[in-house]
C-alpha cells in the first residue's frame, strides 16, 4: 500500500474512532467507560500513525525545508548606491505624478554612478558602475540619450535594452516579465551591472498589477535579480489617480505589494502651476525614512558630434528638505502659487530691467518666482525678447536682453509725462539728428550758466 493510500485509511478510520467516542459521551455504565479507554487509545494510535505517515511522505519529495540556526548566519551590513536612499541588491520605487519629472531624474542618477560624481544630498559616489535601461515609454535616440549627456553621463557605462535576438539573427521585443534570465547572461558580459532601471515597473506584472498575488509572483524574477547580481533595482511607476492625502508609500498604482516588496519607496511631486519639485522617501525599511530633496527640471541645449544643437531637459538638484513624506508632498500640493495672480510678462520684464542675462540663468529666476516653462516662453515672446548667442561648441551660451526702446517709443514716454525736458544731446529738431547734434550743442538747461537762464 503506497503512503497517500495508507494515510487515506489511517483517516477514515480514525474519524470512525471519533464517532464512536462522540456516541460513548453519555455513557455511565462500567462496560461503557471501558470501551471508551478502548476509544481513547485507538485514536491515539492512529493519530500517531497518520504523523508518521505524513513525516514519511514528505522525506520522499523531491523538495524540503532548509532551516538554519540563526547562530550559523553571519550579520552583514547593507551595501549602498546611494547611501540611505537607493541600496544594492534591493528593489527600489520611484512613484509620482506625470510631469514629476522622475525618468529625467533617474537618469541623473544613472550620471552621478556612471561618472563618479555627487548625489543629490551631496554625498560623494566612489566608485563607478554600469547602468542597464529598459524603457517603454520614451524613445532612446531622441529622449533618453540627450538627456543622459545633459547630465553628464558617461555613455560607455549605459546600456539601453533594444529587443533580444536568437541563434538565428532573428530580433522580438524584450519583455522584462520573462526575459530577465538572458539579461543577467548579457549584465556578466558587460563587467556587471550596478543600476537596473524597469520604466515602467508595472510592465513586469503578467496578470491584474491590482491583485497582490499577481503583483508579487511578477516583481519575485526582478528581486532575485537584484540579490543575485548584487545590483540596485530602481522601477518607476505612477501616483493612483485622487491619492492626494493617503500615506506617500500607498499612493503608489496598483496593488500595495508594490509597496511591500520593495525596501524603499521614494515618492516624487510638483507644484501645479510651477516648475517646483520634491523627491521623498515615503517608506523603507532597511534606513530612515525621513527627509527629501527640492529638484527642478531645466531646460538645455546639447551639442552633437556632427555641430547639430539638440534641445533637452535635465535635472538641477536643490535643497535638503526636512519632515516625512506625506507632510513634504502635502505641502508642495497645497500650496498657493503666490505668484499665480500676477502677470508672468511683468514678471519677465522686470527680471531682464537690470540687463543682459544668460537664458539658464532668467528660466531658472522665473521658475524660483512660480512660473512654468511655457508661460516664462509666452512672456519671453510678448516682450520681444532679443535672444542672442555667443561662444562656440561647449562654450554657447544664450543670452536674453529687453528690446531697445525706439525714438518715437522714448518720445511718447515723454510726452506722457507731460514734463517740460529739452531733448538729450543725441536728439535734435533737424536734419539727420539736429544741427545741434552736428555741433555738438548741450541743450539741457543744467548746462547753461546761472546767470545765463532765464
Amino acid at each position: 500500500m503506497s503512503a497517500a493510500k495508507k494515510l487515506k485509511h489511517l483517516e477514515i478510520e480514525l474519524n470512525k474512532a471519533n464517532s464512536e467516542a462522540i456516541s460513548l459521551k453519555k455513557a455511565t455504565g462500567t462496560e461503557d467507560f471501558v470501551a471508551m479507554a478502548e476509544v481513547v487509545a485507538k485514536q491515539t494510535r492512529l493519530e500517531r500513525e497518520i504523523s508518521e505517515t505524513k513525516i514519511e511522505m514528505g522525506s520522499s519529495s523531491s523538495w524540503r525545508a532548509n532551516l538554519t540556526p540563526a547562530s550559523q548566519i553571519k550579520p552583514v551590513s547593507i551595501k549602498w548606491l546611494w547611501p540611505q536612499w537607493i541600496a544594492l541588491g534591493k528593489l527600489t520605487i520611484l512613484a509620482g505624478a506625470g510631469g514629476a519629472g522622475k525618468t529625467t531624474m533617474a537618469l541623473s542618477l544613472a550620471a552621478t554612478l556612471t561618472n563618479g560624481g555627487l548625489w543629490p544630498d551631496d554625498t560623494k559616489n566612489p566608485k563607478q558602475g554600469n547602468v542597464i535601461i529598459w524603457s517603454s515609454e520614451d524613445d532612446h535616440a531622441d529622449t533618453l540619450l540627450p538627456r543622459l549627456i545633459a547630465a553628464g553621463a558617461n555613455l560607455d557605462r549605459v546600456h539601453l535594452i533594444e529587443g533580444r535576438t536568437n541563434q538565428q539573427g532573428e530580433s522580438e521585443p524584450f519583455d522584462p516579465a520573462s526575459d530577465l534570465d538572458i539579461l543577467r547572461t548579457a549584465a556578466l558580459l558587460i563587467g556587471g551591472v550596478s543600476l537596473l532601471i524597469l520604466d515602467p515597473v508595472v510592465n513586469l506584472i503578467k496578470g491584474d498589477m491590482h491583485k497582490a498575488n499577481d503583483v508579487r509572483r511578477g516583481l519575485q524574477g526582478v528581486v532575485d535579480f537584484a540579490e543575485e547580481m548584487e545590483c540596485a533595482v530602481l522601477g518607476i511607476s505612477h501616483f493612483s489617480k485622487g491619492s492626494a492625502g493617503v500615506s506617500a508609500a500607498d499612493r503608489v498604482i496598483g496593488s500595495q505589494a508594490f509597496s511591500a516588496l520593495a525596501r524603499t519607496v521614494l515618492v516624487a511631486g510638483k507644484q501645479d502651476n510651477s516648475e517646483t519639485r520634491v523627491l521623498a522617501r515615503a517608506k523603507s525599511n532597511i534606513a530612515d525614512d525621513q527627509g527629501g530633496c527640492s529638484y527642478s527640471i531645466e531646460l538645455c541645449t546639447i551639442e552633437t558630434d556632427d555641430g547639430h544643437m539638440i534641445e533637452t531637459t535635465k535635472t538641477s538638484w536643490g535643497d535638503y528638505l526636512e519632515g516625512s513624506a506625506s507632510e513634504i508632498l502635502s505641502t508642495i500640493e497645497a500650496r498657493s502659487n503666490s505668484s499665480g495672480d500676477e502677470d508672468p510678462t511683468e514678471a519677465l520684464k522686470a527680471v531682464l530691467q537690470a540687463g543682459k542675462m544668460t537664458s539658464q540663468e532668467a528660466n531658472k529666476t522665473m521658475t524660483a518666482s512660480g512660473y512654468t516653462t511655457k508661460q516664462t516662453r509666452t512672456a519671453r515672446e510678448k516682450l520681444k525678447v532679443v535672444v542672442t548667442r555667443e561662444g562656440f561648441g561647449k562654450d554657447l551660451k544664450s543670452y536674453w536682453e529687453l528690446p531697445r526702446p525706439s525714438l518715437i517709443d522714448s518720445v511718447s514716454a515723454i510726452l506722457a509725462t507731460n514734463a517740460q525736458v529739452c531733448p538729450p544731446y543725441t536728439v535734435g529738431t533737424n536734419e539727420e539728428n539736429g544741427h545741434e547734434w552736428r555741433e555738438k550743442a548741450r541743450m539741457g538747461a543744467e548746462c547753461f550758466d546761472d546767470e545765463e537762464v532765464i
